[in-house]
């Protein structure tokens, strides 16, 4: 099981739409010395839905090589075809990524039975870990607790990335929690609560810009310490907020940059973040006592 803060990593690129090897390679060092416990390459944050086939495994493959198992690298997997979806799981396992997490498939809305199905499929096709990862508001697709349960009981499918900030629905889901299946967060302003509901972490967009703080977050949730970890996480409230002004993750890279980290590169149709919104990620990040230049 993976536990903790978890970053949606961001994928670095130079302003003429390369992917920027080397940047990547110093944000998984910067990772390892924040007490990041693991990181999530090429999710929704790390610009996924842009990326060509090629690149996709590669950011991976860098990911994997530059972690040297300093720090456990899950490696985004989904797509809306089941037989690509598994193409690219056997892709992540085959580079050396140590889970995979996989997305509901998007625009073309199957049935409950069709998520099943889909999932089973990959996990029967490839036997790494693998994580459900539910984000309705980007995919209009849900997977219901029930067919989480479901799922739950298949060996090598581990876990569940849930982004509905709903505490009903994380309430539900943890009843669904064992020894072999974890509930996770993928919303950072709910994080804190459904850890200390049960959850065993996060898969983060906070932890790119204040790791440590998301690390002792975690930590303490984990360890039941609910003062400290409100007293935490109100440093990381606005950050949690504000690093959705505009989508995800033209915010959250804009604030990376600023962190002296990337470039300044964003792929289309995606741009770079607006003017109007510049001052308010600074604040949070002052707020979360965070260093930029």
């Amino acid at each position: 099981m993976f536990k903790g803060s978890m970053v949606a990593l961001i994928t670095p690129m130079t302003e003429d739409d390369r992917i920027d090897e080397a940047s990547l390679r110093n944000l998984v060092d910067y990772h390892v010395d924040n007490k990041t416990n693991a990181i999530v390459s090429v999710g929704t944050t790390g610009e996924s839905a842009t990326l060509t086939h090629d690149e996709h495994c590669e950011v991976i493959r860098i990911t994997v090589e530059q972690a040297a198992k300093r720090i456990p690298v899950i490696a985004g997997t989904g797509s809306n075809s089941t037989a690509e979806a598994i193409e690219y799981t056997k892709c992540a396992t085959d580079i050396g990524a140590d889970a995979c997490l996989l997305v509901t498939p998007y625009y073309n809305k199957p049935t409950q039975e069709g998520l099943y199905q889909h999932y089973k499929k990959i996990a029967e096709s490839v036997s790494i870990p693998q994580l459900l990862y539910n984000v309705p508001g980007r995919t209009a697709c849900d997977i219901l607790p029930t067919t989480v349960k479901r799922l739950a009981e298949i060996d090598n499918i581990i876990g569940i990335k849930e982004a509905v900030g709903d505490i009903a629905r994380i309430n539900d889901l943890i009843t669904i929690a064992n020894d072999n299946f974890a509930i996770y967060s993928g919303d950072d302003s709910t994080a804190m609560e459904l850890i200390l509901a049960g959850g065993k972490g996060t898969i983060s967009v906070t932890a790119n810009v204040a790791p440590k703080t998301m690390n002792a977050m975690c930590q303490a949730a984990l360890a039941g310490n609910r003062a400290m970890a409100e007293m935490l996480n109100n440093k990381l409230i606005s950050l949690h907020k504000n690093l959705f002004v505009e989508s995800n993750p033209i915010p959250v890279k804009w604030a990376v940059q600023r962190m002296g980290l990337i470039s300044a590169g964003i792929r289309l149709p995606l741009t770079p973040l607006s003017v109007e919104y510049h001052a308010i990620i600074e604040q949070a990040m002052q707020q979360a006592e965070v260093n930029y230049v």
